[in-house]
This record gives C-alpha cells, sequence and structure tokens, in this order.
C-alpha cells in the first residue's frame, strides 16, 4: 500500500482535530505525520516556511516530487480513505461546489488561529514515524 506524508499546522486546534480524526480512521496505514513546525522533516522534503503558509501539504512517499497543497491535499487525503473517492467526485461534480470550498479553505487557512484557536505545545502524531515500509525511500 502507498504511503503518504500530511504535513499539517501541529498549533492550529483545527488541523490537530483533522489529524486526529484521520488517526482514528487510518491507524496509520497509509497516512505519516509531521507538523509544519518540525523544520527536520520540512528540510527533508525542500518545504519552507513559506510553502507552509498555503495550507497543508500532501507528499506521496515513494515518489516524494508529487505532492498536494490546500484543499487539493484535503480532497487527495478523502480520495485515498475507503470509498472516500465517491465524496470526493461527487463533491467536484456539482458545479461551483468546488470553487466555494477552496475559497472557505483559504479563509480558514488564514485566519485558523482566531477561529479555533492555537495550542500552547505543537501536537505530534502517533504516527509520526516512517514504518519499515516507507523507510526505504530515504535511504
Amino acid at each position: 500500500m502507498m504511503m503518504y506524508h500530511v504535513i499539517y499546522d501541529g498549533n492550529c486546534n483545527l488541523c490537530v482535530n483533522l489529524v486526529k480524526l484521520l488517526e482514528l480512521l487510518d491507524r496509520g496505514d497509509r497516512f505519516i505525520y509531521a507538523p509544519m513546525q518540525d523544520q527536520s522533516t520540512l528540510d527533508r522534503f525542500g518545504i519552507t516556511p513559506e510553502d507552509c503558509e498555503l495550507g497543508m501539504i500532501l507528499i506521496n512517499a515513494a515518489h516524494p516530487d508529487q505532492r498536494w497543497q490546500g484543499s487539493i491535499a484535503a480532497e487527495e487525503i478523502g480520495r485515498l480513505l475507503p470509498m472516500g473517492w465517491l465524496f470526493v467526485e461527487a463533491y467536484r461534480a456539482m458545479p461551483g461546489v468546488k470553487w466555494i470550498g477552496d475559497r472557505v479553505y483559504e479563509q480558514i487557512r488564514d485566519n485558523r488561529y482566531t477561529l479555533f484557536g492555537k495550542r500552547s505545545t505543537t501536537y505530534q502524531s502517533a504516527y509520526s514515524r516512517c514504518k519499515e515500509s516507507c523507510d526505504r525511500y530515504f535511504k
């Protein structure tokens, strides 16, 4: 099974709660999580703090040059979940809904601390380390 890295804002209450939900659904089978505050992970993938300002990042572990960011990353995560592709395709097929979703994502991204609060400590996922199955991609 393909593995993916989810780079999220570990200080954002909304982002952390969404990661916790993904952890429950996935149990580390497909997604590995790293907060945007983890500079060593950002360095490993060539991600700058400015890149992080554009929203969450999803990276294919087998092909790190394959990346999604922002609302497109959220859609791709949804597509990768069991039966999630049905919901993503329906969402994309409704006229105007994707455009609205992209704008809503941008507003939430840019105002997340005001809307949902900022954590006093960065959340570290229990599924933050590569399993043996993805370690081979970084040797």
